[in-house]
């Protein structure tokens, strides 16, 4: 899928279809209503897809915040007789205090996990509003709640409250745009798809989720503030998991990225039951059917289905491929005195499991250090550890000096290390300049009011997208920058995730088995070019099974077995260590065995 339009174009298309239709859908006050809460909906959806959609976290919290905010306006409005413009306002105010207090706990879980706690806030507001009955009016809620006034203007009915509700989520739907576009919009791809490779590039994807997870509040306490003025009642059933659901309904049928989806959904999922509602008592039956039947035929929504149809249909030529900027991707080591990557008696245990016990390495500025042993030996677990991805039990690891082996992962990536992974870990939707342009975000300074700021085009996303090419030109594969990183051959997708590494302007480089699925024409070819990085004085350390590929190439080895360290040295001694040919290489006669 397109992840840069976000559905712009559609929600275009979208707009001149109702503005064509407003005359025979407006005739009547019954209608507009219909159309006001299907807007307030689209809005709630709207802001479901900062979390859901973009951030990939599957919150069971906005209904809440739509509740918490209607309720706000309710209180507001008939204990206190505020207008409009403070209801509003504070019905944005409060969801986001409530989503910024339970933050912290609810963002470090995963999955079902993270689900399961924003289901239970429901819960408990749910309790608060039923229980606090001198403030909510309990189980019976509040009634008399006016009409939309705004400074002194009246938008309680019919047009009016319609009108204000559109605009709404036409600056929603702009606010999206701006946010989920350029660089920052890229970062939330690769943070949603492959949190383990967004850290490895120096994105903090904690910080990202935090900024959807406010985003959407914001968004459902206005939704919320609007449905009060709209329905002029509030009631706990405003805090029920029926309005989630139907969020969330809207948000996978529409679709969860495409700003249009929200709109489509709502129109949908809104008006589903009104269509179906002369079938009699068969019509939830054939709602849910109908339900299904979106769904499956449109796994990525509908905005998506016809996404993929219209690229079909009429096919888009590619955009013009950014000039290449030059820029210095290579750093070298801060002091050349003493060993860049310093390993000091590192141990990890995964249960009785030993992984690690108590290895010691230096790597050195401009060094290619190769890392050896049978598998399960405990190669990548030590990457893994040096990347902080994994806590050692015990032991340092100091990046020039500095210890780094408690820093999270992403802090590491921004000291100077960078790597590639055993199982490739790249955004096959994306094209190949933009899996290596989202590397840059950390040195564009490409945070979310920036982002929001900047005029049509993003110029740190340009300035990203032409240092993407430079390093591109550098690996040799500048020619399929414009593909889809899904469709190039295995070999040719170890070479982008290295380009996509060396962005991140490394002091070292970590390499897993950087040479699988490489001819022995394209093995040389890499082999010249991670020589010539190394000469600029980045240090290489390089996990390999490759023996014709590594020995010519690295300069100090050393090999694991079991977690153990067996043997350290030159080529030339790794090779006639009788450990290393034991555990490893084996002899000549078994290997012809």
């Amino acid at each position: 899928m397109g992840w840069s339009r976000s559905g712009i174009r559609p929600l275009f298309i979208l707009g001149i279809i109702l503005l064509a239709l407003w005359p025979t859908l407006m005739t009547s006050a019954y209608q507009m209503r219909i159309f006001t809460i299907v807007g307030i909906y689209a809005l709630l959806s709207l802001g479901y897809q900062f979390i859901f959609g973009h951030a990939g976290a599957l919150s069971l919290t906005q209904g809440t915040f739509f509740g918490v905010g209607a309720y706000v306006t309710g209180i507001l409005s008939v204990r206190y007789g505020l207008g409009g413009e403070f209801t509003v306002l504070l019905s944005i105010a409060l969801p986001l205090a409530l989503a910024a207090l339970i933050a912290a706990p609810v963002l470090r879980l995963e999955s079902h996990y993270f689900a399961l706690a924003t289901l239970g806030v429901g819960q408990v507001m749910l309790l608060v509003a039923i229980s606090w009955q001198d403030l909510t009016g309990g189980a019976n809620g509040l009634s008399g709640i006016p009409g939309l006034t705004l400074f002194g203007l009246e938008f309680g009915k019919g047009y009016g409250i319609m009108a204000v509700v559109w605009v709404c989520v036409a600056m929603g739907a702009f606010v999206s745009w701006r946010i989920t576009r350029g660089l920052y919009g890229a970062a939330l791809v690769i943070s949603r798809e492959n949190r383990i490779a967004a850290l490895s590039i120096g994105i903090d994807t904690a910080q990202l989720r935090y900024a959807m997870f406010l985003l959407s509040a914001m968004f459902a306490g206005l939704a919320g503030a609007l449905y009060a003025h709209t329905i002029r009642v509030v009631s706990p059933e405003a805090l029920e998991f029926a309005i989630m659901v139907a969020c969330l309904t809207i948000t996978v049928v529409g679709g969860r990225t495409h700003i249009a989806g929200a709109i489509l959904g709502a129109i949908l999922i809104v008006n589903l039951p009104e269509w179906f509602r002369a079938m009699e008592k068969y019509y939830l039956i054939a709602y849910g059917i109908a339900l299904l039947a979106m769904i499956v035929a449109a796994p990525y929504g509908l905005i998506g289905l016809l996404e993929q149809w219209r690229a079909k249909l009429l096919p888009e030529k590619p955009p013009a491929m950014p000039p290449a900027e030059p820029f210095i991707f290579v750093r070298a080591a801060r002091s050349a005195a003493g060993p860049l990557l310093e390993i000091r008696d590192v141990h990890k245990h995964f249960g009785g499991l030993k992984a690690l016990n108590g290895i010691s390495l230096t790597v050195a500025p401009g060094q290619i250090f190769g890392l050896i042993g049978p598998n399960g030996s405990g190669k990548t677990t030590m990457l893994n550890v040096i990347t902080g991805i994994y806590r050692a039990d015990s032991g340092s690891v100091y990046l020039d000096g500095t210890d780094i082996h408690n820093k999270r992962s992403f802090v590491i990536a921004q000291s100077g290390i960078a790597r590639t992974f055993q199982n490739i870990n790249l955004v096959e939707e994306m094209s190949v300049l933009d899996n290596v342009a989202v590397a840059r975000y950390r040195f564009d300074n490409a945070g979310l009011v920036q982002t929001f700021a900047a005029g049509r085009i993003d110029p740190a996303w340009k300035r990203a997208r032409s240092n993407a090419m430079y390093v591109l030109e550098g690996l040799g594969v500048a020619t399929v920058a414009q593909s889809a990183a899904g469709s190039l051959a295995y070999g040719l997708k170890r070479k982008v995730e290295i380009a996509r590494a060396l962005a991140l302007e490394p002091r070292l480089l970590l390499l897993d088995e950087p040479a699988a699925g490489l001819n022995e024409g394209e093995q040389l070819d890499l082999a010249d070019r991670l020589r010539a990085f190394a000469r600029g004085g980045l240090a290489i350390l390089v996990i390999e099974h490759n023996m014709p590929f590594l020995m010519p190439l690295a300069e100090r080895m050393a090999c694991l077995d079991y977690g153990d360290l067996i043997a350290e040295g030159t080529p030339a001694e790794i090779r006639a260590n009788p450990l290393v040919i034991e555990a490893y290489l084996g002899t000549p006669e078994e290997k012809r065995a």
